[in-house]
């Protein structure tokens, strides 16, 4: 047998290999440890501006074609803000579980329903215009299919996680907690997309009353907790600064509720009996008006708690967002509203709002990519400090 001189390489070669020391968490991906739940408000926030302006009850010359560009950004916004989410749960398991038993974190997971849900109603009614009616019905199909089974899960699992998980002190109830529950009335608005698609009978039935159950339960869910927030208001004082514009979110469910109902008026007709159609078609103009003035009243108030933030030094944070997507569920409730009523204040009205939007919208789309780019928002969060004190 002939043997061969070792040579300095093949010596190594013939140790044992010394076990790899694995990477730690924080530095995997670590642009993308912190990037919680959250982030998906910006999708719902860009998707909105497309569908909202479609809705409006008045023809605004090119206006469609920059709700169509829109509707494209929220589409790649989506997927992305998808990717690093699945980046983020893959390399960062730890920080993920720790976002699910935060009580001020978790409740952002039915963001992700909405934004599901948010942009595939604005490829049906805007996005149809790029890839044809058959592949944004199929498009919308799977997403909202998967944004109403999340959203439900996420309405019992984050309420159940702070009942028995979370450890919530009296008196700080958040604007926050009302996202998750909100996710299933962001189906009831947008279903009726669907109702017509369906086979008539059982099938547009079933979606309807469907859809007015997910109704129900977001709205009674909602009215649980709107007292505790309000109350939280007066017994401890203004929200922290940075957590200031959460009280947009209240708007949410409000204008969310007004469109579903006249939404899904409109499908009602040719989905069941005359009777209960005619029923629904009074009960969108019954309900909707008046939440609808209970939402201006909310809206007043927060604008004016929000100046008094920025007065006191509130700076940017994701929480911006929260001026987007509720801003744009009273646009579309308004424009319902308008639809069913016939009267030219609710056009104005969802015209003013929608301006309201598309400026919030802009400003935090542009402070979001600066704030992406400096990696400042990417960077571990602070807590914010608490108010104190009612100086002013």
């Amino acid at each position: 047998m002939a043997i061969f001189p070792q040579t300095q390489q093949t010596q190594q070669a013939n140790q044992p290999r010394q076990p790899s020391t694995p990477v730690p968490a924080a530095e995997r991906l670590p642009a993308l440890r912190y990037l919680g739940p959250n982030w998906y408000a910006a999708v719902m926030g860009t998707s909105i501006v497309a569908s909202a302006g479609v809705a409006l009850p008045v023809h605004v010359p090119g206006l469609r074609a920059a709700c169509t560009v829109v509707w494209v950004l929220a589409a790649v916004a989506l997927a992305a803000v998808l990717a690093a989410r699945t980046g983020h749960w893959i390399a960062h398991r730890d920080q993920a579980r720790s976002h699910l038993l935060d009580p001020a974190v978790a409740p952002f997971y039915g963001c992700l329903s909405m934004a599901l849900l948010a942009v595939g109603g604005s490829t049906m009614v805007v996005g149809q215009d790029v890839i044809g009616h058959r592949a944004a019905l199929a498009l919308d199909v799977v997403l909202y299919t998967a944004g109403t089974l999340i959203g439900l899960a996420a309405a019992v699992a984050i309420p159940y996680l702070m009942v028995v998980r979370h450890r919530i002190e009296p008196g700080t109830a958040s604007p926050v907690w009302l996202l998750p529950v909100v996710a299933p009335m962001v189906s009831a608005a947008l279903g009726p997309l669907l109702v017509p698609e369906l086979p008539a009978g059982q099938w547009r039935e079933a979606m309807l009353l469907a859809c007015y159950a997910m109704f129900g339960l977001s709205l009674l869910a909602t009215l649980v907790m709107l007292p505790l927030i309000f109350a939280r208001l007066v017994h401890q004082g203004p929200l922290p600064l940075a957590l200031t514009p959460t009280l947009f979110l209240v708007l949410g469910p409000l204008g969310q509720s007004t469109t579903a109902v006249n939404q899904l008026a409109d499908v009602a007709q040719g989905a069941i009996g005359a009777p209960y159609a005619s029923g629904l078609q009074a009960f969108a103009v019954l309900y909707g008006v008046p939440v609808m003035g209970f939402a201006l009243m909310w809206l007043a108030l927060a604008v004016a708690l929000v100046v008094r933030a920025a007065r006191n030094g509130m700076t940017f944070g994701m929480t911006w967002w929260g001026f987007t997507f509720p801003v744009g569920t009273c646009v579309t409730g308004a424009a319902g509203l308008a639809r069913h009523t016939g009267l030219t204040a609710y056009t104005w009205l969802a015209v003013a709002l929608y301006v309201l939007l598309v400026a919030a919208w802009a400003v935090a789309g542009v402070r979001t990519l600066r704030g992406l780019f400096s990696g400042v928002l990417l960077a571990a969060p602070q807590a914010p400090a608490p108010v104190t004190a009612r100086t002013t």
